[in-house]
């Protein structure tokens, strides 16, 4: 039993995908807009670095509640890791977010 000719149209299952040949793209996000999206992000641990990173995170989400930042030092204390839970609206603002944060002079890595 043959699945048709080759180069002819794909029959479902065919490409291991459950039938969905021939559908649609896939979404571009896995993230269902709007949502809490929490993002890490880690800088030496300075006075102001949780001020900025709060500061930051208030431009891309104006309602942003700031009780729900979670600290965790480094095991040598140099380091502070914050996380930060914003609403996301649109995969542009989380992407503008993320470029917002790496590129504070006080920010080493963002997850």
């Amino acid at each position: 039993m043959s699945a048709g000719p080759p180069g002819g149209p794909a029959e479902p299952g065919d490409l291991g995908d459950g039938g969905t040949a021939g559908a649609a793209p896939r979404k571009e996000s896995l993230i269902d807009y709007p949502s809490l999206f929490p993002i890490k992000v880690m800088g030496v641990k300075t006075d102001g670095l949780v001020h900025a990173i709060t500061q930051v995170a208030h431009q891309f989400d104006p309602a942003f509640d700031a009780s729900t930042i979670e600290l965790r030092e480094s095991s040598g204390g140099k380091y502070l890791g914050v996380t930060i839970t914003v609403m996301a609206t649109s995969r542009e603002q989380l992407d503008e977010l993320y470029r917002t944060l790496s590129t504070h002079p006080m920010v080493r890595v963002v997850l």
